[in-house]
Parts: C-alpha cells; sequence; structure tokens
C-alpha cells in the first residue's frame, strides 16, 4: 500500500474496486482485485486477495461496516481490506473507522489472529479493532484520516462508484 497524504481534514469519503480482474475477463482463479479508499484528500489504493473472498463478499462487509458506523454517535467499525482464510492465515489487513459524534477517524492497520481471545468472525471484523488512538505504544503518531459521518452515509447509500 502507498500513503499519499499522513493528515485529511476534509469531509469526502469513499471505497471502491478499481480493478477486478474477473469481470475483466480473468480467469476465476485469479488472486487480487484492486480497490481505493478516499477519505478527504488523501488516497490509497490497495490489493485484496481474492483466495477467500469474491469481490461481492467484500463489498457486502463495507456495506455492514458502514452501516455500523450509523449506529450510534460513538461506535467503532472496520473495513476489510484483505482477507485469506482466518483458520490458516497470520493477520487482516483493514481499514478502522472510529465515529465521535459527527467526526469518523480511518486509520490503516492490521488485526493479528494469534493475538485474539476467540477465532475471528469476518461478518464482524469491528469486534476486533482496538480502542482509538492517537499514539501508538512508542509514542509515535498513528495516522489517520478524517471524514464526517454524513459523508459516510452519503457514499454508502450511493451506488458504490458502479
Amino acid at each position: 500500500m502507498t500513503q499519499i497524504s499522513t493528515t485529511s481534514r476534509n469531509d469526502g469519503f469513499s471505497i471502491e474496486v478499481i480493478s477486478d480482474p474477473v469481470s475483466e475477463g480473468a480467469t476465476p482463479s485469479s488472486s487480487a482485485a484492486v480497490a481505493r479508499i478516499r477519505v478527504g484528500s488523501f488516497a490509497e489504493t490497495f490489493q485484496m486477495d481474492l483466495s477467500f473472498w469474491s469481490v461481492d463478499e467484500y463489498r457486502r462487509s463495507w456495506e455492514s461496516a458502514l452501516r455500523e458506523i450509523e449506529c450510534s454517535e460513538k461506535v467503532t467499525s472496520c473495513l476489510i481490506a484483505s482477507i485469506t482464510d482466518p483458520e490458516a492465515s497470520n493477520f487482516v489487513s483493514c481499514w478502522p473507522m472510529y465515529r465521535e459524534g459527527d467526526v469518523v477517524y480511518v486509520q490503516n492497520s492490521i488485526i493479528f489472529l494469534d493475538e485474539l481471545d476467540e477465532p475471528f468472525d469476518p461478518q464482524e471484523p469491528w469486534r476486533y479493532v482496538e480502542p482509538h488512538r492517537e499514539v501508538d505504544e512508542d509514542g509515535i503518531r498513528i495516522s489517520e484520516w478524517v471524514t464526517s459521518a454524513s459523508e459516510v452515509r452519503q457514499f454508502r447509500e450511493s451506488a458504490w462508484g458502479l
């Protein structure tokens, strides 16, 4: 993943698949699709492993995660960026989202599966996200980007960039 920015205070938000090998005529065994997340002026493309989930399963997970962020004015959610079979994997790449009032903070993170107290449930990845912090255990500022709950809702209610 390549970061374009470390701080963003603009309100725009989107997450979309920009290259799906199956829809582009590749064989179903193609191993990755490419997606992009945008939070304000920050944008990043990332690869989604397709060995465990299809593109449609990622989209359904994102829909659930975005609905979760609308449940309360103080809630944590999580967009899965890439997942392989949790029973045979070490980690899940994700975008944790923390809502505080109308403000939504987005970070990039990894959930280490061997550090969990229970088996990972990909249908509720937000259960495994650590509480919101601005600095890590070494005192280093964590990169995060800011949008609004209304921007997230507006995107979720849109046609998902299709």
